[in-house]
């Protein structure tokens, strides 16, 4: 039934109302990453929902997403969290996302302007969390930001393709990864890129 209740919304969402270009925003309907500006993208929209999906953020969740990008994703989990707490490294792109999610009348996402590579401490620790650029290696503050039940989606490895990667710690605090896929997303910028 959950599953049922994201895709419901999910389809409900008008993905052109997050792109700005319009010679970009006719492509919405495509299933394809697309162009946002900044040497960004917004993600195909089946993979938007296949993470949210995997994430499965809960009402009495405090959800942390590394990459507010166009707000696309924040809108998803803002729709099923009960908190949603979103670090965007380029101003730009933060204030536009900002104005959009305010617009449609979300009022339980915190917005950061930053480098998502430290997480939010400020707020930690956090039931969900979601990463939408691709890290070379495991972003260590992420993982001590994680509650002991919880569970971060994040794209893990080189230039190119990445593992689609679920990483869950259980209550005794053991942190285990689950590759589901392959994906090709941007560089998180920062100690944890590929440069």
């Amino acid at each position: 039934m959950y599953r049922r209740d994201i895709e419901r919304f999910f389809k409900s969402l008008d993905r052109s109302y997050f792109i700005d270009n319009e010679s970009v925003k006719r492509y919405a309907h495509m299933d394809r990453a697309l162009p946002i500006g900044y040497e960004q993208t917004i993600s195909q929209p089946s993979l938007v929902l296949e993470m949210t999906c995997l994430l499965a953020p809960e009402r009495d969740h405090r959800v942390l997403e590394i990459g507010t990008g166009s707000g696309y994703q924040t809108a998803l989990l803002a729709e099923f969290a009960g908190e949603v707490y979103t670090v965007e490294r380029i101003p730009e792109l933060l204030e536009s996302a900002k104005s959009r999610l305010h617009e449609l009348g979300y009022r339980n996402i915190h917005f950061k302007l930053g480098d998502g590579s430290d997480g939010w401490q400020e707020h930690a620790p956090y039931d969900r969390i979601m990463v939408t650029a691709a890290a070379a290696k495991m972003p260590e503050e992420l993982v001590k930001q994680l509650k002991p039940g919880g569970k971060m989606v994040i794209p893990l490895g080189a230039k190119g393709w990445q593992d689609l990667c679920v990483i869950s710690i259980d209550e005794s605090g053991e942190v285990r990864t689950e590759v589901v896929g392959k994906v090709a997303f941007v560089e998180m910028k920062g100690k944890y890129g590929w440069t």
